[in-house]
């Protein structure tokens, strides 16, 4: 991704900071997994935005004081040593490159720059990216300093910016729209490869690696999340991941997975019969799923609420599962169907967005209807990524066979 991008981003949420103001955002860090081992280190998606830049503890500084915004960029002090047992840390020059940033600081002189700015100039808010999921969450970085300004600074007015945030990655540039093209791309081969190789008797974690290694002969070195592959009856477990179950012939296996290039996430399900063959009863219940789908894809265009897609999949759902037999009343759906049709994708698989809004050209969301029927081991999804146009939407995923013809015709040959 060029700097003009992040350049861009820095400039829209700069317009939303009120003058004697400073906002702070923090790259984090990995969490220990057991003693000296850590997680794999993943940017804050804020930070990230912002900055391009994706090594832990880095902080971004942007100032709004008397009307005039700047930046810095506190980065770690190069140390011979530890580069010696882990690389080096990312240098002066390829922070200014990456991120725009042309006013470079070492990390071990933050305090010193914050206490400054806070006592030299009448700082009246500090924004931080607050956002929690759970109560039970750990502190962030963010959280931490914001416990800090409150007590040592009770005058300071703290602001929550996330959902400023937020608001601007909702809506996707071309550059990363094709990020996005880019790990659907890569998916659709992991997908074929899948369906190329399955065979009754594998294990589903055998037939998984067959994605795995698409990805990394794509020098994809994440997921966008753990891969979900039930067959049979773990097929109606929403995210099944474990993946350790032996297919039986006559399964379908309910693959929902995606790469993530740059960053940038896709999110595919496909199911399909582990034999390459559909019985007529998994037919049935498969194209009541798929008329779902295009029907929300028919209706995903600007003005339109977003919830309103989950209202058009259940209407079908619920028709279709009366003619199945599993159901009298339209009440009866969520046994079979729980979940909602949409979320949006970007940086994050679910991303950041208001469920409530309404459909604006260059959101990227799924679409993902599904039938879990556990009396019968028969559980559904089939889900595409749709971009929203200025008059409709574009599947992105459009690539990836799906109707019941093509599944077949490519697992037969």
């Amino acid at each position: 991704m060029d700097k003009q991008f992040f350049i861009k981003n820095r400039k829209k949420l700069e317009e939303r900071l009120e003058d004697n103001s400073i906002l702070l955002l923090f790259a984090g860090r990995a969490p220990y997994k057991s003693a000296d081992e850590v997680y794999p280190f993943t940017p804050n998606r804020n930070f990230y935005y912002m900055t391009g830049i994706d090594e832990d503890e880095i902080i971004l500084l942007i100032t709004n004081i008397k009307g005039k915004v700047s930046q810095k960029l506190f980065i770690q002090r190069p140390d011979p040593i530890m580069a010696k047992w882990v690389g080096a840390t990312i240098s002066d020059e390829a922070a200014k490159e990456n991120s725009g940033i042309e006013d470079i600081e070492y990390l071990d002189k933050f305090e010193d720059v914050i206490g400054s700015v806070l006592n030299k100039n009448r700082i009246e808010k500090v924004y931080l990216d607050l956002e929690r999921q759970e109560i039970k969450t750990s502190m962030t970085d963010s959280q931490l300093f914001s416990k800090m300004i409150a007590e040592k600074y009770p005058y300071i007015q703290i602001k929550n910016i996330y959902h400023d945030i937020a608001d601007l990655r909702v809506i996707k540039s071309k550059e990363e729209i094709d990020l996005i093209k880019k790990a659907i791309e890569i998916t659709n081969e992991g997908i074929l490869a899948l369906m190329k190789n399955a065979k009754p008797g594998m294990m589903e974690y055998e037939i998984e690696a067959y994605f795995d290694y698409v990805l990394t002969k794509h020098g994809v070195t994440d997921k966008a999340f753990a891969t979900i592959a039930g067959s049979g009856i773990n097929g109606t477990i929403l995210h099944y991941s474990e993946n350790n179950c032996q297919t039986k012939d006559g399964d379908l296996i309910l693959f929902d997975l995606g790469a993530q290039y740059k960053y940038y996430n896709a999110d595919i399900t496909r199911t399909f019969p582990v034999n390459g063959k559909f019985t007529e009863r998994q037919k049935e219940v498969y194209n009541v799923v798929l008329e779902a789908m295009n029907a929300v894809e028919e209706a995903a265009k600007p003005g339109v609420p977003y919830g309103e897609l989950n209202e058009i999949t259940k209407k079908i759902l619920a028709e279709g599962c009366k003619k199945l037999g599993l159901i009298k009343e339209d009440s009866e759906l969520s046994k079979y169907y729980f979940h909602s049709v949409s979320h949006y994708l970007g940086t994050d698989t679910h991303d950041v967005g208001d469920r409530t809004a309404i459909l604006k050209p260059g959101m990227v969301i799924t679409n993902e209807p599904g039938l879990y029927i556990e009396e019968e081991k028969i559980g559904i999804r089939i889900e595409d990524d749709l971009l929203i146009t200025e008059d409709g939407c574009k599947n992105l995923s459009k690539d990836v066979i799906k109707t019941i013809e093509e599944i077949e015709d490519f697992m037969n040959k």
